[in-house]
């Protein structure tokens, strides 16, 4: 079967479109599947990303997506790669819908899965008055009552950073008390208290949280909660094509791991966004995908022109 595509991006949110519009603009033969399920979709809009402040992720992607129709090297196709393989021509990859694709390339930008807490409320409000980031956030509940379901550590440093945001924070440990004395007075230093009771339910008003339920029946009136979350891959592909997972971050439980070249153990793999433990925000994705696709020309380069390559940055083919 001959090669068709030059790069098969799995993936169609920031890092993914991202690195197709670099891709395309190259004049690369690029197919980009994406199955539609970004974990921002639930926000009420992007936060911190230039030219585009509270946009709506679906707006962004749907704004995304119409860009690549300017390229006609580029195909955006909605569905799923399954499965892959790789052999001395190049992959070969197998879609849910039974469809079989070769490429040269394989960049992997599928994300990742949050996993908050198991809660009651937490679900229907999660992107909204819910949240893991205050950078992506914090704007939209500044001054307000706000608290973190965080332990340990996590909760020290998360509960000290959204202090920039709100006067008012409190830290919400659940029922599991993790602080120790010297964690426990840098918060109270900074003004921030401590609720260890633990958590029968979020209650809302209008799409928004109005108090955290304990267990004691005692309402504790937040209109806003910064969630420790934990962010895994929601596709196992990358490990069926034999991609190595990098370490564990506070984070993140199995990023993918890739080298500066943002390529995957795998020669002929690479890999960005969220899926690589960049920094979950959709303007790290942008540029970790745009960097990827320069990266995967490089590749190319190196592979078709071999002596003209000679002396340029190495990348594994």
């Amino acid at each position: 079967m001959d090669i068709e595509w030059d790069c098969v991006v799995v993936g169609g949110g920031a890092a993914g479109l991202s690195a197709a519009l670099v891709l395309g603009r190259a004049r690369r033969r690029v197919l980009v599947v994406d199955a539609g399920a970004q974990s921002n979709r639930a926000a009420h809009g992007i936060g911190g990303l230039l030219g585009h402040d509270g946009r709506p992720p679906a707006e962004l992607y749907a704004m995304g997506r119409q860009e690549l129709t300017a390229y006609p090297s580029v195909e955006v196709r909605t569905g799923e790669v399954v499965d892959g393989s790789r052999d001395a021509g190049g992959f070969t990859l197998k879609l849910a819908n039974g469809r079989i694709e070769r490429t040269r390339r394989v960049l992997l930008a599928s994300g990742m899965e949050y996993r908050p807490p198991q809660l009651p409320g937490v679900a229907e409000l999660w992107g909204k008055s819910v949240f893991h980031c205050p950078f992506c956030h914090g704007w939209e509940v500044r001054d307000q009552p706000l608290g973190v379901l965080a332990r340990g550590e996590r909760a020290v440093h998360m509960a000290l950073l959204l202090r920039y945001w709100s006067d008012d924070v409190v830290v919400l440990s659940d029922g599991d008390d993790e602080l120790d004395g010297s964690q426990r007075a840098r918060l109270a230093a900074a003004g921030v208290t401590v609720d260890r009771r633990t958590i029968r339910e979020l209650a809302a008003r209008g799409g928004t949280l109005e108090a955290v339920v304990l267990n004691d029946g005692t309402r504790l009136p937040r209109t806003g909660l910064l969630v420790a979350t934990t962010l895994r891959q929601r596709s196992a592909l990358a490990a069926r094509l034999g991609v190595e997972a990098g370490e564990p971050t506070p984070v993140t439980q199995d990023p993918v791991a890739v080298d500066a070249m943002y390529q995957t153990n795998v020669p002929g793999v690479f890999a960005a966004g969220d899926l690589t433990a960049a920094m979950p925000q959709v303007a790290a994705a942008v540029a970790g995908g745009s960097g990827a696709a320069a990266a995967v020309m490089q590749s190319l380069l190196a592979e078709d022109n071999p002596v003209i390559a000679e002396g340029s940055q190495h990348v594994n083919v």
